[in-house]
């Protein structure tokens, strides 16, 4: 591989008699690694009809090492059972307890790796995922739908703007950094052409501007966990030493001790001024299986409280509306929360957390349940995917079927008329609507398998 001469010699100075183990793991072949998604099915459950195999990750709950062709196109892909991510990106979300009654910001979210391993935890919770560039902030609610998250926002938006929406309101926000990508020169060529160190100083400088809106998301007591790609110590350790120098009120803390055990320590450099920099940890591949990370837990200690007041982009449905929207969820589901139910620009969508949703920003709300056209529902696919299990009309497909499924054919069913759900081993794929025996596809065109 033909790494740049400023990377290898600045490697050379970082890992000292490391490096020679560091540049022989560039001849091994990229770790792959999937987290099974227990807002879907529980790992017990996976476990007993794993198709993949693979070696448990040992600092990632319910995670697996694969090695296994096609995995991006099984049902249980497609049923968001499973999430594909590198091994030492699952290592950031890993690295604290997160409570189920969080509220999390993610505020570099696609397309959605940390996001969604991070909802895994949140029962009673709140995340908001954001992501500026709009083609990827589709990306990643459409994984976000995939694996069945209710109490979800996502925004599109940069973090200047965000910092006029949101207070120091979170118990968690999330950093993953735009950097210089050193971590993943095994995988990515690209990485490697647009390396530069200018490119290493300019991804600097917008690290520190991110991380000088981050702070005021934070509440008192929450947590800032900034992680990056890549090696160099002016996007890591300096980043963090500049912050810490900077805001008082925050602290570096150490990561789970399962997270210490896979990693190496942050490494100290002339004219550090954070003492404990070692509990910052750096995820090498010839360390533990898997690409380069930096990850840093900084702990808030006090806060300003200064209220910020947002306009509401929830509304109530119309009488008209409810009367229609009402009926359809009635005759579809087990039982549901009336409550729950709102208007959120033309979309009908179920919201549980008690939360005002910033007008503007917001791409997604919540569980998209879909838009009323003239006097019927139109459903979305989010809907089967996030409430599945609540259906009163459940069709379990084997895997021909499944497969078949996925294709966009109908499915022959003994199954009432009405909406349905589609599964494979108890989880949704996506939706039908059951006419006389047969399942009409409702699986979205650009999802289906050619």
């Amino acid at each position: 591989m033909n790494l740049p001469k400023e990377f290898t010699t600045r490697m050379k100075e970082l890992l000292g008699d490391d490096y020679e183990k560091f540049i022989a793991s560039f001849d091994d072949l990229p770790v792959r690694s999937f987290r099974i998604n227990t807002n879907k099915i529980s790992t017990e459950d996976f476990e007993n009809i794993n198709p993949f195999g693979g070696e448990k990750i040992s600092y990632a709950d319910g995670a697996y090492y694969f090695n296994y062709d096609g995995i991006g196109n099984h049902p249980y892909h497609h049923a968001g059972m499973i999430y594909i991510q590198d091994p030492a990106a699952m290592s950031v979300v890993a690295s604290i307890d997160i409570k189920p009654d969080w509220k999390i910001l993610d505020l570099c979210a696609a397309p959605g790796g940390k996001s969604t391993q991070a909802a895994d935890e949140l029962k009673d919770g709140l995340l908001v995922s954001n992501e500026i560039i709009p083609s990827r902030c589709k990306i990643l609610t459409g994984n976000i739908e995939r694996m069945g998250i209710k109490n979800a926002i996502t925004t599109c938006s940069d973090v200047k703007r965000l910092s006029t929406l949101f207070g120091e309101e979170f118990n968690l926000v999330i950093v993953d950094a735009p950097c210089s990508g050193e971590g993943m020169f095994r995988k990515d060529e690209t990485a490697i052409n647009e390396w530069s160190e200018q490119n290493v100083k300019l991804c600097a400088q917008r690290q520190d501007e991110i991380l000088s809106y981050a702070k005021d998301f934070v509440d008192e007591g929450g947590y800032l966990l900034y992680s990056t790609c890549t090696y160099s110590l002016e996007e890591n350790e300096m980043c963090i030493d500049r912050f810490l120098s900077q805001n008082k009120n925050f602290e570096l803390v150490e990561v789970n001790e399962k997270v210490r055990n896979a990693t190496a320590d942050g490494i100290f450099f002339d004219g550090c001024k954070t003492e404990n920099i070692s509990f910052c940890r750096r995820f090498y591949p010839h360390v533990s299986k898997g690409e380069g990370q930096f990850l840093a837990l900084l702990k808030k200690t006090d806060a300003n409280y200064i209220s910020i007041k947002r306009e509401n982009a929830l509304e109530k449905l119309s009488k008209a509306e409810e009367k229609i929207v009402f009926d359809f969820l009635d005759s579809t589901l087990i039982n549901y929360d009336k409550n729950c139910v709102k208007k959120y620009k033309d979309s009908i969508v179920y919201f549980e957390p008690d939360f005002v949703v910033p007008k503007g920003v917001a791409f997604s709300c919540g569980v998209t349940i879909g838009t009323v056209q003239k006097n019927y529902v139109q459903p979305h696919h989010q809907f089967f995917m996030a409430m599945g299990k609540n259906f009163k009309r459940q069709i379990e497909l084997t895997t021909e079927e499944a497969d078949s499924y996925l294709k966009g054919n109908t499915i022959p069913c003994s199954c009432e008329n009405g909406w349905a759900t589609a599964l494979i081993d108890g989880c949704t794929l996506g939706g039908v609507k059951v006419v006389n025996g047969t399942a009409k596809n409702h699986y979205p065109k650009g999802l289906r398998k050619v």
